[in-house]
């Protein structure tokens, strides 16, 4: 199924700060991919914004609080909401992530780790499941940093761990580069392992960006320009997954645009280096 998913090219996470000047550059930026809560209970200006935006580019919604971890279940109000919007859209895939932001009927406001387990295997599964009844498009599952591993109750490495979900739920995997950039510092594991017990054939888009460091950790702040090493990265999965699109995703200290448009460019060469489109 992930084959035969449109190739998107380079993109960038939609922020309402450069508006303007992504209509006079549109013709740089392949696609978009939006914050799907921003537009859930949209205002009449957000819905308008929306509109705007899908005439003129692909979307990718990409979801931050359906909590796919929670053994509780999927909030079904919170689940209306996304389906109608994704429905709506019709995109190619949409993305959510592999951890939990709602437990006891309390928002924690944050997305939470699982702990590597069969159990927890099953309860992404099972939630998957239910969102699938609801959403047409295919599914993709991004990996998150985390500061403290579930302790005492985590059999499975982080890899197999996202390898078990995405075959059992028949998911593909949204790759952040980021995101394994930090944890493979910060809790000490390869990088070339990580990827190697990840299913390369799954693996349908990816997440760059920069971060910072603060007392010895790093964070995944989305604030900075992407690193060297998160390019190298990006390489290494370009040259291994049949990957259709990858994501710009900065969020604070956003820079003049022509700078991330200059990203932009060198993930689209990247791509085209390893066969990834045209």
């Amino acid at each position: 199924m992930f084959s035969q998913l449109p190739t998107l090219g380079v993109g960038l996470g939609f922020r309402e700060p450069f508006r303007g000047e992504l209509f006079l550059r549109r013709g740089e930026v392949d696609f978009l991919e939006i914050i799907a809560e921003h537009y859930m209970d949209a205002s009449a200006e957000k819905a308008r914004e929306l509109e705007l935006l899908a005439a003129h580019f692909t979307l990718i919604p990409h979801a931050i609080n359906l909590s796919l971890g929670s053994a509780e279940g999927l909030d079904p109000v919170y689940l209306d909401k996304l389906a109608r919007l994704v429905n709506g859209l019709n995109p190619p895939w949409w993305s959510e992530h592999v951890s939990f932001t709602r437990a006891g009927g309390i928002d924690i406001g944050h997305l939470s780790p699982l702990p590597f387990t069969d159990e927890a295997v099953e309860v992404l599964r099972r939630n998957v499941c239910e969102a699938r009844e609801r959403i047409h498009a295919p599914l993709i599952l991004e990996n998150i940093t985390y500061a403290l591993a579930v302790p005492g109750a985590s059999p499975m490495r982080e890899a197999d761990f996202l390898a078990e979900v995405s075959e059992r739920a028949d998911c593909g995997l949204l790759l952040d580069v980021m995101n394994l950039h930090a944890n493979a510092l910060n809790h000490g594991y390869p990088v070339e392992d990580f990827l190697a017990r990840l299913p390369a054939e799954r693996i349908v888009q990816l997440h760059f960006v920069g971060g910072h460091w603060h007392d010895g950790v790093l964070i995944d702040s989305h604030s900075r320009p992407t690193p060297d090493e998160v390019w190298s990265l990006v390489e290494k999965v370009a040259a291994l997954a049949p990957v259709k699109g990858m994501v710009l995703e900065r969020d604070e200290n956003l820079p003049p645009f022509p700078e991330l448009l200059a990203e932009l460019e060198r993930a689209r060469r990247i791509g085209r280096e390893y066969g990834r489109w045209a």
